[in-house]
């Protein structure tokens, strides 16, 4: 015999001691019927967008808070009305941690009228989808608001998705533009989420840690030539192999003369600690701001590996996927400015660490090359590195031969056997 209570979930902390997240997008709306470890809600915190499952299996009476609202962590944020075992059938059942637990099978979702009890304000037009059938979408490239569903309620279902890639997609004469503001009428942006802890994160190290910042040109043209023999070795054929995998593992090598910029300086204890391994973060621009994920033991991978993780970092990053564990615990940082077209700039220390390197754009200039039979200018392929570091853990001899090492590996690769 079964009897029906209703259980409040509350908004967990979902690592790193953050306090609050915004509501992204509900997956579920008053009066569906969800199973265990179904996706509830997608929330964002300062430093990732993040899924929650649900805890239990049961029909969704309330909703708590709306799309776009911050909701501080340990806040309700959905009632659902489960089935309550008696006592004898409770003993049987495995008991769950919030937010986690076994996947319910045979546990379906309900479409009940848009008018819902009193009180239950929040909805979401978010096309109907199991996480799969979503993953699927968007290695096709198809916007699943513009699929017609054919699944039970109106959900999307794997042979959706497929039909929908296999059919073009009209592209409408003109596209759409934002309605411009009043004429002298100033725009208010919300400071929330991810950037408002990169402003708070980029304020405490630029006036806590005394930073120096010095530069370097290179000509990179070897390891360029290096980069195309490398392409058509096999095992580099289904890889994206970019010039910062080559940055990457020349910092790392030159990290090993230079163990103190991977330190950090611990202010309470009054200690210098150096960690065990090189965890090396890599700033990625996202839509909803900078995030610095980290490859963990970074120093014991090769090429291969270093462009695969590169790669595998950024994809999770713009789809706001990264983890709350690769967020944490980085040692040192390379950010690529490059992309953007930029030579070079001071980069600000990602807080707790003791260097960043900056990665600038690679371009053709007229170069004096050095030969046996004497200097010749030629044209070459440069660029431009800017190694910030924190002066009371490491001094100016010890960066100048951390940037020194890293640029001379970048001109001369063949030193890497040396």
């Amino acid at each position: 015999m079964t009897t029906a209570t209703v259980q409040t979930f509350r908004l967990p902390d979902v690592g790193e001691g953050l306090t609050e997240a915004e509501i992204i997008a509900w997956h579920v709306r008053v009066g569906d019927t969800v199973g265990v470890n179904q996706v509830l809600v997608e929330i964002e915190t300062a430093k990732s967008a993040v899924e929650l499952p649900s805890p239990y299996a049961g029909e969704v009476v309330e909703l708590f808070a709306s799309e776009g609202h911050t909701v501080d962590v340990g806040s309700p944020i959905i009632a659902i009305r489960t089935a309550a075992a008696t006592a004898e059938t409770e003993e049987q059942e495995p008991k769950l941690l919030v937010g986690y637990g076994a996947k319910a099978s045979g546990s379906r979702r309900r479409r009940l009228p848009t008018t819902g009890p009193a009180g239950n304000k929040p909805a979401s037009n978010k096309p109907r989808a199991k996480p799969p059938v979503r993953k699927l979408a968007k290695t096709l490239g198809v916007d699943l608001a513009l699929v017609e569903a054919s699944g039970p309620d109106g959900t999307v279902v794997r042979a959706d998705v497929i039909r929908a890639s296999e059919t073009p997609v009209p592209v409408p004469a003109t596209s759409p533009s934002p309605s411009p503001s009043p004429s002298g009428a100033e725009v208010r942006i919300p400071v929330k989420g991810i950037r408002k802890h990169t402003a708070a994160a980029m304020v405490a190290s630029a006036f806590s840690a005394p930073h120096v910042t010095e530069f370097v040109t290179v000509d990179v043209t070897k390891t360029l030539e290096l980069r195309q023999a490398a392409r058509r070795r096999r095992e580099f054929h289904d890889v994206k192999l970019t010039p910062l995998a080559f940055v990457a593992r020349a910092y790392l090598l030159a990290l090993a003369r230079t163990p103190m910029a991977t330190a950090r300086w611990d202010e309470a204890a009054q200690e210098i600690v150096v960690p065990a391994a090189i965890n090396l973060g890599i700033a990625a621009a996202t839509p909803r701001g900078l995030v610095v994920p980290n490859i963990k033991d970074a120093q014991g991978l090769g090429l291969l590996e270093l462009a695969v993780a590169i790669n595998d970092l950024a994809a999770t990053a713009r789809a706001g996927k990264t983890a709350s564990e690769a967020m944490a615990g980085g040692t040192t940082t390379i950010t690529n400015i490059g992309v953007f077209g930029v030579d070079t700039g001071t980069p600000i220390l990602n807080p707790g660490e003791t260097a960043i390197l900056a990665v600038g754009a690679i371009g053709r200039r007229p170069w004096v090359v050095e030969e046996a039979a004497g200097e010749t200018i030629a044209i070459r392929s440069v660029l431009q590195l800017a190694l910030s570091f924190d002066h009371r853990v490491i001094d100016g001899q010890e960066g100048s031969q951390l940037l020194a090492d890293t640029a001379a590996l970048l001109a001369e690769p063949g030193l890497a056997m040396l």
